[in-house]
């Protein structure tokens, strides 16, 4: 058994999987996913040996009581577990069953709105002179009664950030829909609450924090001006702008609550496309976010030079000590199988993400898996009557596909999307024991990575002198390397034998190759299909790394 990495490092080093919880299991035949469900799961995300993935660690979406205005983003008490989801009791056995596996938890934190129904907002729009009225941001309507600026939300359908408390006669302001109020993170109360929220989660066990829109949460004092939103589709363009200085001041201070703990760690999720202000996140001198979200993969087009550019440049901006991360999928965006899947052709799909897969596990950075990337589901078909998110986001949420049986394995009720038509042949049973599977895939490169240094930890460097539209790297850890070759092109691409001499790896070489069939001993040069990468590295393995020996 070769454990996860080491205390300290897990956060840096393993390979972390989000979990949305509506979708993942259900256990108790609602249609709905819950806590027990993903209890239930563990074992398929890492039960100690090469049979499972090898996760280290779930990022759980909202679990919290909510009237699910934004499935759970719109929160009603931080402190809790939705009855859709189970108990406080579900969660603890979670946790604890987690660990046992060496599972790290990680929960979310929403600190930018409420739920309109949190008795904190209840309270605030009885009146204005309630104490916790300035907990969140109110305004007095322009002279004409319109909203007091133009401010839009993130939702086309939404409108404006503003409505009208024809109670109090004040408009208050909401980012996201209407039934997500923004908090004042100016007021000192408003900021102890979430002191006490963090403390509740860590005390409790938790290991960290998914933070959402991490980058807008404290507005500026003056409700004026905006910031144009960076080619956001379907976004309008104007939104509410942080306050940045007072934004990364408040970051700081989580940081220093987080370094009071033992092993903990916050991500962000910081939606922006400017490299420069993405990293300044982590803080200057490394002392805000542990890992600031870079979704410049969910952008790019399929082409060498754009992923080359976009790891470049995180490498030469990224503060010293900071770490990087990666993902290709998440709830607020279309797989990875049917972004990559030209005019529609979820074989082309599925072949180009198998080569994200082999990259974005083999980059120096922290991996972000999402639910159901291990098999390859893409977006699944959602009919007109079926449609329930404000946000045109339901494709890349419906149910895990565990199995060829009804619904995938997910429920034996009607599930709150319908499951995929594809679970019945693209299911976590169908692809357990083929080894040219999505899935098989995935278990050898995690666990090729947890057993080797050079890609868990070491340097990144790029390979000078490749095909136009070949990317190819070296990691190195001491004396231990390892190459990747990924074919972005429409033509076989040769890797000369010489390419593979001067990286330094020995004389006695396998390839992990995202074609199948195409696995084994490397002699001489390597030929690459269209959208076929490699990996390349010794052919003997290594003890299990030291610091996971003293784990285990």
């Amino acid at each position: 058994m070769t454990p996860g990495p080491a205390p300290g490092d897990w956060w840096r080093h393993g390979v972390l999987y989000q979990v949305y919880p509506r979708s993942f299991q259900d256990s108790n035949g609602d249609g709905v996913g819950d806590l027990a469900g993903i209890t239930s799961r563990l074992d398929h995300l890492n039960d100690g040996t090469p049979d499972s993935l090898g996760i280290d660690g779930i990022w759980l979406s909202p679990f919290y009581p909510s009237p699910m205005a934004d499935f759970g983003y719109d929160v009603a008490d931080y402190c809790d577990v939705d009855p859709r989801f189970g108990t406080l009791a579900d969660f603890d056995e979670l946790l604890g069953q987690a660990h046992e596996r060496a599972i790290r938890v990680i929960v979310d934190l929403v600190p930018n709105h409420t739920s309109d129904e949190h008795p904190w907002f209840l309270e605030a729009r009885a009146s204005r002179d309630n104490p916790r009225r300035d907990w969140y941001v109110w305004a007095d309507p322009a002279a004409d009664g319109a909203p007091p600026n133009d401010w839009r939300s993130a939702f086309p359908a939404v409108g404006r950030a503003w409505t009208l408390d024809r109670r109090t006669d004040q408009y208050y302001l909401h980012s996201f829909t209407r039934e997500q109020p923004d908090l004042n993170w100016w007021n000192p109360g408003v900021r102890r609450a979430f002191e006490q929220i963090l403390r509740f989660w860590l005390d409790r066990g938790v290991d960290g924090f998914r933070i959402d829109v991490a980058h807008r949460t404290v507005k500026p004092r003056e409700l004026h001006g905006h910031i144009p939103v960076e080619n956001i589709p379907g976004v309008l363009d104007l939104m509410p702008p942080a306050d940045e200085p007072e934004l990364h001041a408040l970051l700081r201070s989580w940081r220093a609550l987080l370094d009071e703990y033992d092993d903990r760690m916050a991500v962000g999720e910081v939606f922006l496309f400017d490299p420069a202000r993405l990293v300044s996140f982590y803080g200057s001198a490394n002392d805000e976010l542990h890992l600031a979200f870079n979704f410049s993969f969910l952008r790019a087009p399929w082409s060498a030079e754009a992923f080359r550019r976009v790891v470049a440049t995180f490498e030469r901006l990224l503060p010293k000590g900071a770490w990087p991360d990666y993902t290709l999928s998440n709830h607020d965006n279309s797989r990875a199988v049917s972004r990559y899947a030209p005019d529609g052709d979820l074989e082309r799909g599925r072949k180009r993400a198998r080569m994200a897969a082999l990259m974005l596990l083999t980059l120096r950075g922290t991996p972000f898996l999402y639910y159901g990337e291990e098999i390859g589901m893409a977006d699944g078909p959602i009919p007109p009557e079926r449609v329930v998110d404000v946000g045109g986001r339901d494709s890349e949420r419906t149910p895990m596909q565990w199995d060829a049986s009804r619904n995938g394995g997910f429920s034996t009720a009607d599930p709150w999307l319908p499951a995929s038509p594809e679970a019945s042949s693209v299911n976590v049973e169908a692809q357990r024991a083929d080894p040219d599977s999505m899935l098989s895939l995935y278990r050898r490169l995690i666990w090729s990575r947890r057993s080797r240094a050079a890609l868990q930890s070491g340097t990144y460097r790029e390979l000078p002198g490749m095909p136009a539209d070949c990317f190819g790297y070296v990691r190195e850890a001491g004396t231990e390397r390892a190459l990747v070759c990924l074919n972005f092109g429409s033509k076989p691409i040769r890797i000369p034998e010489e390419e593979l001499t001067g990286a330094g790896l020995g004389d006695q070489l396998r390839v992990i190759s995202t074609g199948a069939g195409r696995e084994g001993p490397a002699r001489g040069a390597i030929e690459l299909e269209p959208d076929e990468g490699v990996l390349v590295e010794p052919s003997t393995r290594p003890e299990p790394l030291a610091e996971e020996r003293a784990r285990g």
